[in-house]
């Protein structure tokens, strides 16, 4: 099932696609139960958020080869990670706002994993009991100010920093598929997950050993070669196979 998050006039909804319309869904961020209801929305009377709320986004660096060769960075031993803010989350075809402070804003296209319920301490074997679904993500970058201050917080955490959607997949098999980002149409970045050094479930299990992973937060599993940076007026497409195109302007 694809699962978006709406807005209309009657209010914030999870829905599911019904024939290109939204029908409204209850969804049970504990346990990931869905139940349909008779609400439809036509596409022109809604607008599309980021398809879940985290309380955090454990964003990891360093999760391709071919990445880490391009940053001239060693492979990690284990998942290198960090936080990106919930503050920074950016709905499909929101306004990425270049800060003042950076002169530089790069793309990173992402597979996105999104958690359906309290996760802590778990081991990799089950960590899909745990995966409400997929999802495209943009780990926006202050390239200038991650080098300049030699660690991430700043750079990676700007208000929509974080844009991912447009919709959550939850009948998905995260393995083999193609990741691209797409500037102004012409692909930048253009691998497969088959590439990633730390897969999903060992992501999952450990950083649960390392923080809870509450309902609706998200875990980015890093980004393959061809990061770049991204101007004023500029448009940034992100694909995840499978998974839809997030689409957002850059501002």
């Amino acid at each position: 099932m694809k699962i978006f998050r709406i807005q209309t006039q009657d209010g914030v909804f999870y829905a599911c696609d019904d024939n290109g319309a939204y029908r409204v869904i209850t969804l049970d961020l504990d346990t990931g139960d869905i139940s349909e209801t008779k609400d439809v929305y036509a596409p022109e009377d809604v607008s599309l958020l980021a398809p879940s709320r985290p309380t955090k986004i454990v964003a990891v660096g360093l999760n391709y080869k071919a990445h880490g060769q391009e940053m001239n960075e060693k492979l990690p031993d284990e998942p290198l990670i960090f936080i990106k803010p919930s503050s920074a989350v950016l709905k499909p075809f929101g306004t990425i706002v270049k800060p003042a402070m950076s002169s530089r804003v790069d793309y990173e296209a992402e597979l996105g994993v999104v958690i359906k319920k309290t996760c802590s301490q778990i081991k990799a074997a089950d960590a899909s009991d745990y995966i409400l679904g997929y999802t495209c993500l943009n780990d926006v970058t202050a390239r200038d100010l991650q080098s300049k201050d030699g660690q991430w917080t700043r750079a990676k955490g700007f208000d929509t920093f974080c844009p991912f959607g447009p919709y959550i997949e939850t009948d998905y098999d995260w393995q083999s598929k193609r990741v691209t980002a797409e500037l102004n149409g012409k692909i930048v970045q253009d691998s497969d997950t088959r590439q990633m050094i730390f897969s999903v479930e060992a992501l999952i299990a450990f950083i649960s050993n390392v923080m809870t992973l509450n309902p609706g937060d998200v875990i980015a599993t890093g980004t393959p070669a061809g990061i770049g940076p991204m101007q004023k007026g500029d448009t940034i497409r992100i694909s995840v196979e499978g998974l839809g195109v997030l689409e957002n302007a850059v501002g």
